[in-house]
């Protein structure tokens, strides 16, 4: 079929105001095409003689022709001329005329196993702080001109090394940083080459999910636990054996009479998640030992340890470690303000490379910038001044929340000494649901979080989750005086 020539009897409006030409006689030539004025196939003049005819300068006429075939609009041939393309790119892209039609169906996905088995981590909560929100640190004390200007100073004087990207491992300053600080403050026994920057700790379970855990195998788990944890094992395929806490942590005892064996133990022992146990050293020797003699791994989350408010603070398990089987991480995501993504993980000496390589073929490294600020507010004296300052705002607001319901819930809800972190545990007076509580509590703008959501067993009492950390001592009061209207109208 021959092709069509054009000469291009087309009238163009005068070109906007500061719209360059080239912009303008492109936008116009890929109307026309659109609109048919110019037909599939068509050959279009030569740039020479449009420019002539539209009285602009060649190269503008050029440049345009240029865009629309980069696009696909137009096709050209040294020595056959340029023609409208017989297949627009716009043709392509209308995937929504077959679909109203009815002709085309969602197309099926061979999912992977691991993509079956995935389930999406709960979104965090971003309304404003009120009684009782758990997990979440005073975000609303956080020195923020503080760290705006140690930023400024940071990016002021940024590297093209800095800019060009770093090791797999992370922000090398950065890691020395933690190694010191964990060495002094949660007596952890590493070097700076054994830590890994990572965005949080559930990244740091998910990598340690997929190089060390198989299907099948057996991981135990906290009853009740962390659910951001199970979440990552089910995901992988692995096989969840959930083992009791008592007053002294993880049953080790139960866990060997249930189970008999594990792969990986996943543990919080500095404040259980979520009753707020510390597990005992009797017990943590224990668990190390058999760990040793089982060739077990133990995963250590050491989540807010830094918020001690009574007693001496334990050292961590990994430091206490003699047969390299743990596995310790911790996040400046809880202790600083959350949409930081920095954490960090120490692993055994010959477990590095591997953990490495993995981080180097998924994210290559955490965002460097925000590393090196992060080792400068370390390194200048700021966190450790932001942890004592925020460990005693805490310890206030603990005290407002033990007082008043020692006043205002006595014989409905009771709460155990309270030690360390950001929330407590409550045990409510038998007869009283937690999930009707907590739903009735909701009513009056009081939000507290069943314990039976973090457990697959019933407990012989059932029990709330109060966060204190968020909220300032007014809202506290007015959480526990409508926790109390709502456990009196359900005693």
């Amino acid at each position: 079929m021959p092709r069509q020539v054009t000469s291009l009897p087309l009238s163009l409006p005068a070109s906007p105001a500061g719209v360059p030409l080239y912009r303008w006689f492109y936008d116009e030539l890929r109307a026309a095409i659109l609109a048919k004025r110019l037909m599939p196939g068509a050959r279009l003049p030569a740039t020479r003689d449009l420019a002539k005819q539209y009285r602009l300068a060649r190269a503008t006429v050029v440049r345009a022709f240029e865009q629309l075939e980069s696009e696909g609009y137009v096709e050209g041939k040294v020595g056959a001329g340029t023609y409208v393309a017989r297949v627009l790119p716009d043709e392509l892209l209308q995937v929504g005329r077959s679909a109203r039609s009815g002709l085309k169906r969602a197309r099926k996905v061979r999912w992977s196993a691991f993509a079956k088995r995935l389930r999406p981590f709960p979104e965090a909560n971003l309304r404003p702080a009120r009684a009782f929100r758990a997990n979440q640190a005073a975000l609303d004390a956080f020195p923020t001109a503080l760290w705006a200007q140690v930023a400024a100073r940071r990016l002021r004087r940024a590297s093209a090394q800095l800019l060009a990207g770093g090791e797999a491992l992370g922000y090398r300053p950065l890691r020395q940083a933690v190694a010191e600080y964990l060495n002094t403050s949660r007596g952890v026994k590493c070097t700076a080459e054994q830590v890994l920057i990572i965005s949080g700790v559930q990244e740091g379970l998910e990598r340690a999910a997929h190089l060390l855990l198989n299907s099948g195998d057996p991981v135990w788990v906290e009853e009740p636990g962390y659910p951001g944890a199970a979440i990552v094992f089910r995901a992988v395929g692995a096989r969840l054996c959930p083992v009791a806490v008592d007053s002294e942590g993880l049953s080790l005892e139960e866990g060997k009479r249930r189970w008999k064996r594990a792969k990986l133990v996943f543990v919080t022992p500095a404040h259980q998640f979520p009753l707020g146990v510390t597990m005992s050293l009797r017990r943590r020797l224990a668990l190390l030992e058999w760990a040793r003699r089982s060739r077990a791994l133990i995963f250590e989350d050491d989540y807010d340890s830094e918020y001690r408010y009574a007693g001496r603070p334990i050292p961590a398990m990994q430091g206490l470690d003699q047969a390299d089987v743990v596995i310790f991480s911790g996040s400046f995501n809880e202790v600083l303000f959350p949409a930081l993504r920095l954490a960090y993980m120490v692993v055994p000496s010959g477990m590095v490379d591997r953990f490495a390589a993995a981080q180097s073929v998924s994210l290559r490294h955490a965002p460097l910038l925000d590393q090196a600020i992060l080792c400068d507010f370390i390194t200048e004296g700021h966190f450790a001044r932001h942890i004592r300052r925020m460990r005693e705002l805490y310890a206030e607001r603990l005290a407002v929340l033990l007082q008043t319901a020692k006043e205002k819930l006595s014989g409905l809800l009771e709460i155990p000494p309270v030690e360390a972190g950001l929330q407590t545990v409550g045990w409510l007076a038998r007869g009283i649901q937690a999930n009707r509580a907590a739903a009735e509590a909701a009513k009056r703008g009081v939000e507290v979080i069943p314990l039976s959501r973090y457990t697959s067993r019933r407990f012989e009492r059932e029990g709330l989750i109060l966060g204190f950390a968020a909220i300032d001592g007014k809202e506290l009061t007015r959480g526990i005086e409508q926790l109390a209207r709502t456990l009196e109208g359900l005693h």
